[in-house]
This record gives C-alpha cells, structure tokens and sequence, in this order.
C-alpha cells in the first residue's frame, strides 16, 4: 500500500465524488436504480451533521470511503451505523479497506459507541469474510424490514 494514502473525514467538496461512490456500490450490489438521494440530499444531510464520511485519498484522489452515523440500540446504548463501506474496483486489494474500516472502529469508539453495526448481503461471501477477519459476527437469524415513502 502506499504512504501516501491517507484517511481524513470527507469535506462538502466530497459529496459528488461520494454519492458516485454510492452508486458504484449499487452497481455491484445490482441495484442502481435503487440510489434516488441527490448529491443536494447528501449536501443537506452533511451540513445538519446526520452522516460522517472517511475517505481513503491518495494523490488527490478519493479511492473510497465509509459513510456512518450516530444511533442509539436499546440493548446496548450508543452504536454507529455503518451505512456504506466501498472501495473503488480498480483499488481493491491493496489494504485501503482494511485501513478505512480501522478508521471507522476507531471513531466508533472515540464517540464511546458500545457498538458498530451494519449490513452485508448474503452472497458477498468476501465481505463476511473480511468483516469475521475483523472480529465481527455476521447475524443470519435477523430479517430487515423497511418502508419507503
């Protein structure tokens, strides 16, 4: 990996270069019509501080990034919610991953989080194998359930 990428929170000036991010990630998953915010949702969403960005930079270029927020679990109190984790294709491989995803257990738990959830589809067998390298156990009994408006 080279010494020259480095970790640092996303700026407003980000959001465009994250929301395609976003929708590379969609792609992979197979779903990108799924992605309806607009770079102005992410705007308004950084600026009322509901979403944090890391980011994986190295020559000016931001090669990938996890997008997290603040939650609260009833069983264990305060948690961050991963909610998207990608790496550029191009990129994989090279350990930016893994040292984002470090980031992200680190500010985790400077924000005394008791915990760090997310979400992993069921045939991305190389991510449940990166997330249990990581220590993480991969719930396969809880079904998600949601509305869209």
């Amino acid at each position: 990996m080279s010494e020259k990428l480095k970790i640092r929170f996303a700026e407003m000036a980000d959001l465009e270069t994250i929301r395609g991010l976003v929708i590379e990630l969609a792609i992979f998953e197979k779903e990108p019509e799924a992605v309806t915010a607009t770079v102005d949702d992410y705007i308004s969403a950084y600026q009322k501080g509901l979403i944090s960005i890391l980011v994986a930079e190295e020559d000016g270029e931001i090669l990938g990034m996890t997008l997290f927020y603040d939650t609260f679990s009833t069983w264990k109190g305060k948690m961050l919610y991963l909610e998207d984790f990608v790496v550029k294709e191009a990129h994989r491989s090279r350990g930016i991953g893994d040292r984002l995803f470090k980031a992200t257990l680190k500010e985790a738990k400077q924000r005394d989080c008791k915990l760090m959830k997310w979400q992993v589809l069921d045939w991305n067998t190389q991510a449940t194998k990166f997330y249990e390298r990581h220590g993480a156990s991969i719930e396969k009994e809880w079904w998600n359930g949601k509305i869209v408006f």
